[in-house]
């Protein structure tokens, strides 16, 4: 499946990244271009929304280390729909301790800058 990173920053502070398919080494540069733009509107908020993301490979948690160090410490970094075989990847390398993930899009709690 082919893979892509679509941006978002219709919402004042806050920049959303949807992702869809196999993220690996030949789409990675892909995911990073898309966070390297959001980065520039310097957003309190990243939102990963992952519902449509199917695979992730360590190339995939390497450009989610360099998001979280691009964005800084003042950005909160939510990652919505995470599927099982990705979330248990992000589980395993302890990333999700710096992250905030949710089941479902919480527009009170991450609209809320």
């Amino acid at each position: 499946m082919t893979f892509s990173a679509t941006l978002d920053t219709t919402i004042p502070g806050i920049a959303k990244i949807t992702l869809a398919g196999s993220l690996d080494a030949s789409t990675a540069s892909v995911f990073r271009e898309a966070v390297e733009k959001a980065a520039t509107a310097t957003p309190q908020r990243l939102v990963l929304m992952m519902e449509e993301l199917e695979y992730m490979a360590s190339a995939g948690l390497r450009v989610l280390l360099f998001t979280k160090q691009k964005m800084g410490e003042h950005t909160d970094i939510y990652m919505i729909g995470t599927q099982e075989m990705v979330k248990g990847t992000i589980e395993k390398t302890g990333f999700h301790q710096s992250v905030i993930m949710l089941d479902e899009y919480d527009a009170a709690e991450i609209e809320n800058v």
